[in-house]
C-alpha cells in the first residue's frame, strides 16, 4: 500500500505524465461540473472515469498508457452526457471495445504487481497473458451489464438493455481487450516497460 501511495504521489516524469495528470484534473472538473448540470447519477458515471485516471498513477504506469486509459473513460463518460451511444451510430462498440480493452489491461496488471501472475518472460507466458486479459475483459464487461440491468430496473428504464446489445457490447470489449493484451505483452515489450518503469519509481522513493 505504501509503495502505491508513493507512486502516487510522485512528480511527473515525462510530458506524457504531465497529460496525463492534465486529464486526471479534467476528469475531478468533469464530477464537479456532472453535479451541477446532470445530478447524481452522471457524478456516479464521472466517479467511475476519476478513478480509471487515477489508478494508473498509482500504478506508475508509463505516461501514453496512462494517458490513453484516462482520456477514454473521460469521454466514455462525457459520451454519455452528449448522448453520443444513441446519435452515432456504432460508437457504443467503439467505446465497449477500447475501454474495455484497457480496464482489462490495468487488472492484469494489478494482479501481476501483486505477484500473482508472471511477468512474462518468454513466448507461453506472454500468450497466457494476453489470453488472461481478453477473460478480464469478458469479466469486466458482464459486471458493467449488470449494472446496466440493474440501472434499467431500479433507477431508469431509459437505460438502453437487450440481449443483442448485451452480446454485442461483451463482444467488443473482448475484441478490445484481445486488442490492449496483444499489444502490451506480444507487440510493445509493455511487460519491460513496465518493470523499468516501476524501478524508476522505486528509486525516486529511496532517493527521497
Amino acid at each position: 500500500m505504501n509503495a502505491l501511495i508513493a507512486a502516487f504521489l510522485r512528480r511527473p516524469e515525462s510530458a506524457t505524465c504531465r497529460l496525463a495528470d492534465a486529464v486526471r484534473l479534467l476528469a475531478a472538473a468533469s464530477v464537479i461540473a456532472a453535479g451541477l448540470g446532470w445530478g447524481w447519477i452522471q457524478v456516479a458515471v464521472f466517479m467511475l472515469a476519476l478513478l480509471a485516471t487515477l489508478i494508473p498513477r498509482a500504478l506508475a504506469l508509463p505516461g501514453a498508457l496512462d494517458t490513453a486509459t484516462g482520456a477514454v473513460a473521460l469521454v466514455a463518460a462525457w459520451s454519455n452526457v452528449a448522448d453520443l451511444y444513441e446519435s452515432v451510430p456504432g460508437w457504443d462498440k467503439l467505446v465497449h471495445g477500447a475501454l474495455g480493452g484497457l480496464v482489462a489491461l490495468l487488472s492484469v496488471i494489478l494482479v501481476q504487481r501483486a505477484g500473482a501472475l508472471p511477468d512474462g518472460h518468454d513466448r507461453r507466458e506472454c500468450q497466457a497473458l494476453v489470453g488472461l486479459t481478453v477473460v478480464f475483459g469478458l469479466a469486466t464487461g458482464a459486471a458493467w451489464e449488470m449494472l446496466e440491468w440493474f440501472g434499467h430496473t431500479v433507477i431508469d428504464p431509459a437505460v438502453h438493455v437487450g440481449y443483442d446489445d448485451t452480446v454485442a457490447d461483451m463482444a467488443a470489449g473482448a475484441l478490445g481487450s484481445l486488442a490492449a493484451g496483444t499489444l502490451w505483452f506480444r507487440v510493445g515489450r509493455g511487460r519491460g516497460r513496465l518493470r523499468q518503469h516501476s524501478g524508476h519509481a522505486q528509486q525516486g522513493r529511496q532517493e527521497r
